[in-house]
């Protein structure tokens, strides 16, 4: 892999820099927001490793920057700040992974190469379709037939999931796992609250219904013949 590191602390850097090379991986490195964005932005990366506290800008607005520019490099997230709050808050600014300070090299390489593998999988699929209903994923549009449906990036990512999972039963905790990248407390009605705006864009004035509730057990997207 070809890795960036942002980290602007030189010990750390070096730590995972040197672990980074002898795993047999190329390694760059810069230790300012501005300096990685730049880098992350205008050079081909398999991942990035960001310490979220950065000088001139910080590492959560490094990586969102990079995801309004349609950039989706995997991230991992590095920081001293472990409280469910902020690992959440690093999930939903487009962190992939979260890693907490101090850390072991075994896993922090672990978690990076689990990242480049799901990533590499996902690049071999740039576009979804269930029935009618389609996703271009590398210009993140959705249409149903030749209407365009425009969606959150939370609806995107909600439907992405049911459409790689199309004529599957998906459950609440699959969901809550995979589209919200945490253990949030399974009484939620966070997931009800989306499918059914979810629901209202994908299937309000259609003939056919594809998002349908499973009565205890989750949703299924089913996709209809066209």
């Amino acid at each position: 892999m070809r890795v960036l590191i942002i980290e602007d602390d030189h010990a750390t850097a070096a730590y995972i820099q040197k672990g980074l090379v002898e795993a047999g991986h190329a390694v760059d490195l810069a230790v300012q927001g501005d300096e990685g964005l730049s880098m992350a932005a205008s050079e081909s990366y398999q991942a990035l490793i960001v310490d979220r506290m950065l000088p001139v800008m910080d590492g959560l607005t490094v990586i969102a920057t990079l995801r309004l520019q349609n950039n989706h490099t995997p991230a991992l997230i590095l920081s001293a700040l472990g409280d469910v709050d902020e690992r959440v808050e690093g999930l939903k600014a487009g962190g992939d992974d979260y890693l907490t300070k101090p850390f072991a090299f075994s896993e922090l390489l672990a978690r990076l190469e689990a990242l480049a593998r799901r990533s590499a999988a996902g690049a071999q699929e740039t576009t979804l379709a269930a029935g009618d209903l389609v996703m271009d994923l590398l210009d993140r549009e959705v249409k149903r037939g030749s209407t365009p449906i425009d969606l959150q990036p939370r609806e995107f990512r909600l439907l992405e999931y049911l459409m790689r999972h199309r004529n599957q039963v998906v459950t609440r905790t699959m969901l809550l796992e995979n589209v919200w990248d945490y253990h949030f407390d399974p009484q939620t009605n966070v997931i009800d609250v989306h499918i059914s705006r979810l629901r209202g864009k994908i299937d309000k004035n259609f003939d056919t219904q594809l998002l349908n509730t499973v009565r205890g057990a989750g949703y299924i997207l089913r996709a209809a013949k066209t």
